[in-house]
């Protein structure tokens, strides 16, 4: 067992946060033992607080020097809207638990399309970086509604060949979607390798369907619903193949031609409704009572903060107006 030193051990304290857009916000968690182990395609489960829901978030970014992790989140439901509220620079998370999943294998590729679009954006960096330092060539695309939520260029252009940056009004990039720039890159270089694809499930699906006809490997990686992240309470099942995988132990990165993406969309909507109820509970119980005043976070009263978070400010905005979140099975908004 390896020693660890006081320094060493992780309060999973928040030390930088950045947010892209109403829904979207990347955390930095200092954790030096997972930034140590850390591979790109792994993931975490995290619980914000000591009666939070379990949530697996798929690494964004490490820094083995810095000692952090990087999570980059989207508020499409309960417990990630309220960790957009609660979760700034000086609280702390009550669990970390990772790094999960089998690493992505990143050798042995000549020339490779690393893709990314909704909140895959964040998670196909770390994977572009790692099959540059191998020798590839590494062409990315990537996709955002508009140029106001493009983030990371700088990031991706210091590790890509190339980069095609593809937004739905044209106002940065190409206009059109992930695929037409897939389209532009195979057009462009014929002996492409393989393709790595992040992001939305139709997208993902798109992709390798853009893929297919010209036989090349195409990997996705699966986040469907997880509790324990061990294999043993079988809710992250997929059908790979016509067999039935575990994506948190035998992924999450699988061969995108053989996924079954209308069996994966159908679980994944399975417990939508006890997930609406969920959020307009906890939104109405965050509105109710006192209003939210300006003023340091010491001085929320109680039933405004999360138990087992230091209190946090919520902004007026969230308290009063109607609460829309967007369609995680969709292209949205933020990258």
């Amino acid at each position: 067992m390896t020693d660890v030193t006081a320094n060493e051990r992780s309060t999973f304290e928040i030390v930088a946060r950045e947010d892209f857009s109403d829904v979207t916000y990347l955390l930095e968690i200092h954790h030096p033992l997972m930034a140590r182990a850390a591979r790109p395609g792994q993931f975490v489960i995290v619980m914000s607080h000591e009666h939070g829901e379990r949530i697996p978030l798929t690494i964004a970014d490490f820094d083995r020097q810095e000692g952090t992790v990087t999570l980059v989140i989207q508020a499409v439901g309960k417990t990630t809207r309220e960790m957009q509220q609660t979760c700034q620079v000086g609280t702390k998370l009550y669990a970390v638990v990772g790094p999960m999943g089998d690493p992505s294998h990143t050798g042995g590729a000549r020339k490779i399309v690393c893709v990314g679009g909704g909140l895959g954006v964040a998670p196909i960096f770390p994977q572009a970086r790692a099959f540059k330092e191998s020798g590839a060539y590494v062409i990315g695309v990537v996709g955002f509604r508009t140029k106001d939520l493009v983030f990371w260029e700088a990031k991706f252009r210091a590790c890509c060949d190339e980069f095609i940056v593809c937004t739905d009004d044209g106002s940065a990039g190409i206009k059109g979607l992930i695929t037409d720039g897939i389209k532009l890159a195979i057009a462009k270089h014929p002996d492409i390798g393989e393709l790595v694809a992040i992001g939305p499930p139709v997208m993902m699906k798109a992709c390798a369907e853009a893929t297919r006809p010209h036989k090349i490997r195409t990997v996705v990686s699966l986040n469907p619903i997880m509790v324990d992240g061990t294999g043993m309470c079988g809710g992250c099942r997929v059908k790979v193949g016509g067999q039935v995988k575990f994506a948190c132990v035998d992924g999450p990165d699988f061969d995108g031609h053989q996924v079954d993406f209308d069996d994966l969309m159908s679980r994944l909507r399975r417990f939508r409704e006890e997930e609406k109820v969920a959020l307009e509970r906890w939104s109405a119980s965050c509105r109710m009572k006192n209003p939210i005043s300006p003023g340091p976070p010491e001085s929320l009263p109680p039933a405004q903060a999360a138990p087992g978070l230091s209190t946090a400010q919520v902004p007026p905005d969230l308290a009063s107006e109607p609460l829309v979140l967007p369609d995680p099975f969709e292209e949205v908004e933020g990258g």
